[in-house]
């Protein structure tokens, strides 16, 4: 008899080491739990089930249909490597009941995922992931062991295959505004990162008459040694080939796509908590879209005061994209995202589309006709003051993660020498301060992990005030 790995549902899914606790086991219960799940919900459901460029991504994928079919789900299958932001759409566009997506997204090599949304198209929310979580320990009391069955034919499953390219292709030929694109004569390299944006990305933009030049569009499962991730480190060859070719811009997608990355014209990342701001303040302007902006609770307050500029407000959610796509569901915002590079716009799907913030961010360039960089400097004139966020990792003993806990329990007046003016528990302990700084941390719930984010009026500061605030945690 084995013993059982419980599967845990993250901000977005589940996820685990290859061959350690993400194993054809584990699936074989995690979709079982899905299954059981969807037919307590739906009578004659249909689940698609989509993957990413992963190792395996193939095997696994095919195992969840087998599953599916035996709990008498009527299943489809991606044909091929699927954007996440393709499979959301195709929920919403052929009313399906829900989806199951092997992937971990932005995550190194060695990690695989799965992420399930329901019938609405976006992430599963908590109340979801809960009852899939408590019928995987049903399972496991009532077997005494994981489940066995069904084994994949040696031929592989028989369902219908569909490819969702063609339709997501054609929806954002809705969204963006491609003629400007096309008059203003400028062009874009593009970094799939050796995930799934290749082939949707560089192809919008080439189909439409826009100069491109496509980089890592091949299958890589250990994605260059790094990770498909779209880090300031990951995206330097995009860099380089932004330079090299004198591109307007460098567009990358992460593993999966719903995930943006930014190189501005002389090689620079941008953040993307500065590409929220900018992409929102674009939108209200061309689209007419006179409405409330939404960000998490970690993400950059520099959206809020271009919101402000436009007399709207600006909704703030616990981290986890499922919460702005529920905004996005009920048509409140006119742009949601989060710091970790996901955004959504009014009227598309409930679910991060780093197709569609590339695409946006290459017509906003295309319309303004100013760099990046300019186009921030500007909207900073225009908001009265500048924002300069920053996130670390602190890695915390036992100890110091309990006595952290400990000390942000606590309400305080002051901290780090400044007046604190509000605290915020939406998701962890936020601390604002008197001049406009605030400071979040974030404690992990599964390792001794502290997210720390901070942001001030200027890159000294912030630096200033993230190094007084790592002494402060790792003192306690």
């Amino acid at each position: 008899m084995m013993n059982a790995s419980p599967i845990k549902f993250g901000t977005s899914g589940w996820r685990g080491l290859i061959a350690d606790d993400f194993t054809f086991a584990n699936v074989r219960l995690a979709v079982t739990a899905i299954a059981e799940h969807v037919n307590s919900k739906t009578k004659n459901a249909t689940i698609l089930v989509a993957y990413d460029t992963r190792f395996y991504s193939e095997e696994f994928s095919q195992l969840a249909v087998a599953i599916l079919q035996e709990h008498k789900i009527r299943t489809l299958l991606c044909e091929t490597f699927t954007p996440t932001p393709a499979v959301a759409f195709e929920i919403q566009r052929s009313k399906l009941d829900g989806a199951i997506n092997f992937t971990a997204s932005h995550n190194p090599a060695q990690y695989h995922g799965l992420k399930f949304s329901s019938a609405d198209a976006g992430p599963a929310l908590p109340e979801v992931t809960k009852d899939i979580e408590a019928r995987v320990a049903r399972i496991i009391a009532k077997e005494g062991a994981y489940p066995t069955s069904p084994a994949v034919p040696s031929g592989g499953v028989t369902t219908e295959k569909v490819n969702l390219r063609e339709p997501y292709l054609k929806r954002l030929e809705e969204l963006v505004r491609f003629d400007a694109l096309r008059n203003a004569k400028v062009s874009f390299v593009t970094d799939a990162l050796h995930g799934c944006g290749a082939g949707y990305l560089d192809r919008a933009l080439a189909e439409h008459g826009v100069g491109v030049e496509a980089l890592r569009t091949n299958r890589d499962c250990l994605f260059d040694g790094t990770g498909p991730d779209v880090s300031e480190e990951n995206l330097a060859p995009l860099g380089k080939a932004v330079v090299d070719s004198g591109a307007a811009a460098g567009l990358a997608t992460d593993g999966d796509a719903d995930r943006f990355g930014m190189i501005d014209r002389d090689g620079t990342w941008i953040q993307p908590n500065h590409i929220l701001a900018l992409v929102y303040d674009y939108l209200v302007e061309t689209r007419g879209w006179k409405m409330a902006a939404a960000r998490s609770v970690a993400t950059s307050q520099f959206i809020d005061a271009a919101a402000k500029a436009h007399g709207q407000k600006t909704y703030q959610t616990p981290v986890g994209f499922k919460y702005i796509g529920q905004l996005i569901r009920e048509d409140k915002i006119a742009l949601g995202g989060e710091e970790s590079a996901g955004l959504t716009v009014r009227g598309h799907v409930p679910e991060k589309d780093g197709i569609l913030a590339c695409l946006l961010v290459a017509e906003m360039i295309a319309a303004r006709g100013t760099s990046l960089g300019e186009q921030i400097r500007q909207l900073f004139k225009k908001v009265g003051r500048e924002f300069w966020p920053v996130r670390e990792n602190l890695h915390l003993s036992d100890e110091q993660k309990a006595k952290t806990v400990k000390k942000v329990a606590v309400d305080a007046r002051t901290l780090l020498g400044r007046k604190v003016v509000s605290m915020d528990r939406t998701d962890g302990a936020k601390f604002s301060f008197e001049d406009g700084s605030w400071m979040l941390l974030r404690l992990s719930g599964t390792e001794p992990l502290l997210r720390l984010y901070v942001e001030a009026n200027s890159a000294a500061a912030s630096a200033k005030l993230t190094g007084e605030a790592r002494k402060w945690v790792l003192e306690s």
